[in-house]
C-alpha cells in the first residue's frame, strides 16, 4: 500500500471521498472475508498476526512494480529490488517486530537484468539482517517484485497495532519525512544517477551532501526495525509506517483508534518541502502514539538509535485533524481502485 512516487505527485485520491480508491477497496475485501479468531489479526494492519504453537508470527506481503514503485528511467533496477524488500520489512517494523525470513517472486520480460535486481534485494536483506530463503520466477510484460516477509515479536511481547492509541497519548515520528519524494524530484531534474550497487558496494553517483541524502532516502530507504522494537518496549500504544504519506498513514492510525490528532510540528527532511513531508510517502519512518516519559527515551537510548521527535498528541475529538491549530486534509497516495 505504498505511495508510487515514481508515477504520481503525492496528493489525496479524488475518489477517496466517494468510497473508491485503495482504502475503500481494502475495506470492501475485509468485510467480504471471514474475520480472524480472537487472538489473531488479519487484514487491516501493517502485518498479520498469526498464532503458532510456540509464538505469534508476523506475516506481510508487498508488491513493487516497475513504472509504479520505481521510475527506471532515472534509477537502476537494483533500486526497485531494494525498495521492494524494504517496504515489506517496514511493515514488520511498524508492528514492533523483528524480521526473520523473506521469499521473493519476480516476474518480468526475458531481458530483465536479474543480477542487478538481486544485487538490490540481497543488499537490502543483508543491511536489515533478514534471510532470503526462496522465491519464484516468471515471465511478464513488466517487472513485478512480490515480497513476503515473516517476523516475530521478541520476548513474548505483544505486537503494536494501529488501534490502541488513546486521547492524551503523544505522537512521535522516528525521523524527518519528505526525503523520498524530494529525492525523486531531484532525480527527475537531472541530479542522478544515484550510486549503483555492485558486489554489495555502491559505485559512482557523487553529489553534494543534501542531494546525496535525498537520493539515498528515495533509492535505499531504511526499515526502522530497531526503532519499532524500542517504541514497543517504550510503551507505544499504536504505530504505523510512513509509506503512503505522513497524513494518510496517521489518518489510518487515528481512524482505527477512534481518536483525533493535533500536530504541533513536522520534522522535514533537509532539501524537502512541508508538502513532501505531509504527503510524499515512502519514507518508512514510523509514526506512533505513546505516553511521554523516561521509559520511552530509555528504550531508544538502549537501542542506540536517534530519539523520536514528538510531533503532537491524540485527542478525544475523532474529527480533530490539525497542524499548528489549523485543519489539515488527508494527503498521500492511494492506488486507484473502482
Amino acid at each position: 500500500m505504498r505511495a508510487p512516487n515514481s508515477e504520481a505527485t503525492p496528493g489525496g485520491s479524488a475518489d477517496a471521498g466517494r468510497g473508491r480508491g485503495e482504502l475503500a477497496a481494502i475495506d470492501r475485501l475485509r468485510r467480504r472475508l471471514p474475520g480472524p479468531p480472537a487472538d489473531e489479526v488479519w487484514i487491516g494492519d501493517d502485518a498479520a498476526v498469526l498464532s503458532w504453537p510456540w509464538r505469534q508470527l508476523l506475516l506481510t506481503t508487498d508488491l513493487a512494480v516497475a513504472g509504479v514503485h520505481a521510475d527506471l528511467d532515472v534509477v537502476g533496477i537494483d533500486v526497485l529490488g531494494w525498495r521492494a524488500l524494504a517496504g515489506a520489512l517496514s511493515d514488520v517494523a511498524a508492528m514492533g517486530g523483528r524480521a526473520d525470513q523473506a521469499v521473493v517472486g519476480v516476474a518480468g520480460p526475458p531481458d530483465t537484468d536479474l543480477d542487478l535486481l538481486y544485487e538490490g534485494i540481497d543488499a537490502c536483506a543483508r543491511a536489515h539482517g533478514c534471510a532470503l530463503v526462496g522465491g519464484d520466477l516468471s515471465g511478464a510484460p513488466a517487472v513485478v517484485v512480490s515480497v513476503t516477509v515473516t517476523g516475530h515479536v521478541p520476548d513474548d511481547g505483544a505486537p503494536v497495532l494501529r488501534d490502541g492509541a488513546r486521547p492524551g497519548d503523544h505522537l512521535f515520528v522516528t525521523g524527518p519525512v519528505g526525503g523520498a519524494a524530494a529525492g525523486l524530484r531531484a532525480l527527475r531534474a537531472g541530479a542522478g544517477p544515484p550510486p549503483v550497487l555492485a558486489g554489495g558496494t555502491r559505485h559512482g553517483g557523487a553529489h553534494d551532501d543534501v542531494t546525496g541524502a535525498l537520493l539515498e532516502a528515495h533509492c535505499r530507504p531504511v526499515a526502522r526495525l530497531s526503532e519499532g522494537d524500542a517504541a514497543r518496549r517504550g510503551g507505544a500504544t499504536a504505530m504505523v509506517d510512513v509509506s503512503d504519506g505522513l497524513l494518510s498513514d496517521l489518518w489510518q492510525l487515528a481512524d482505527a483508534s477512534g481518536v483525533g490528532f493535533a500536530l504541533a510540528r513536522v520534522p522535514v527532511f533537509a532539501g524537502a518541502t512541508l508538502e513532501d513531508a505531509l504527503g510524499g510517502g515512502e519514507d518508512y519512518e514510523l509514526v506512533f502514539a505513546a505516553p511521554h516519559g523516561d521509559r520511552l527515551a530509555a528504550e531508544f537510548a538502549r537501542a542506540g538509535t536517534r530519539r523520536p521527535v514528538m510531533i503532537g498528541a491524540c485527542t478525544a475529538d475523532v474529527a480533530e485533524r490539525t497542524l499548528d491549530g489549523h485543519r489539515v486534509e488527508r494527503s498521500g497516495w492511494e492506488h486507484p481502485w473502482r
